[in-house]
């Protein structure tokens, strides 16, 4: 069981956040409480450093970690390549296949002149048909989910609908100037915390009301649509950072939560 006993989160201290990007910051302090609080394990990967044809030298990096409990696995990838202003760190949080725990996702990305991040819990049941899940696991978020459009500087992203049906409706994914991503960090707490919440007991009702669900069927399904290439199209310009190759390890490590994986013919 994770353990509990910080109330409230860590920030990242300050000497540490001067020498990071707004985007990284965010994602480290986010990585931080999340891999503290649950007890996950890192391991190594190929990926340690991130390295592809079009650009020299280092480009990114992986780190991965593993649980035996209610989080399988947590995947962190950094692609920060300052020559074409790209910025990128994405946190993913994936429950046990076969368990009820939605998956926790952050990113935050500089690219260009301009700030983004997303963040939600993705839903491991069908919401409409499950009421006591859906107001277990989203009820509590309403609040903070509501508090965004109250940011100065925060303008809603333009993503498809189909890449919004793979998602939660709680989903917060918003272009950003510099002084509203800095602000959306207690947002990105209140997500986190409630999440941990779930992570430590989740709530049986809840948990019997999805019963009716494959969820490990139905999580390999969603994550091959997730994280495919016909859906979303940033695995394009992955691709050309870093190479189809290390394209699809990459896609078949946040399909399966394994480094063997394969992402193979998954669209």
């Amino acid at each position: 069981m994770p353990d509990q006993t910080a109330a409230n989160p860590q920030p990242v201290p300050p000497d540490r956040q001067a020498a990071q990007s707004p985007p990284a910051a965010l994602s480290t302090q986010v990585l931080d409480r999340l891999t503290a609080v649950t007890g996950v394990t890192e391991s190594p990967t190929p990926w340690a450093r991130l390295t592809g044809d079009a650009f020299p030298g280092q480009v990114g990096s992986v780190r991965y970690f593993t649980g035996s409990g209610p989080v399988a696995s947590v995947v962190h990838i950094s692609l920060v390549v300052p020559t074409v202003g790209l910025d990128s760190h994405m946190v993913f949080a994936f429950g046990a296949a076969d368990g009820p725990l939605p998956h926790f996702t952050l990113d935050a990305v500089h690219a260009g002149e301009g700030y983004a991040f997303h963040l939600d819990l993705v839903q491991r049941a069908d919401l409409a048909s499950h009421p006591a899940y859906t107001d277990t696991v989203y009820g509590p978020l309403t609040t903070a989910h509501g508090s965004a459009a109250e940011i100065p500087g925060l303008t809603p992203a333009a993503i498809g609908p189909r890449q919004r049906a793979l998602m939660s409706p709680w989903m917060l994914v918003h272009r950003a100037d510099e002084a509203a991503l800095r602000a959306v960090g207690p947002l990105a707490d209140s997500y986190l915390e409630h999440w941990l919440t779930l992570v430590g007991a989740f709530p049986s009702g809840a948990a019997d009301e999805v019963k009716d669900t494959d969820l490990a069927d139905r999580d390999r399904r969603l994550r091959a649509a997730l994280f495919s290439r016909e859906i979303d199209p940033v695995w394009a310009q992955v691709d050309r950072l870093l190479g189809p190759a290390t394209t699809d390890a990459l896609r078949g490590l946040l399909i399966t939560g394994s480094p063997d994986g394969t992402a193979g013919d998954a669209s």
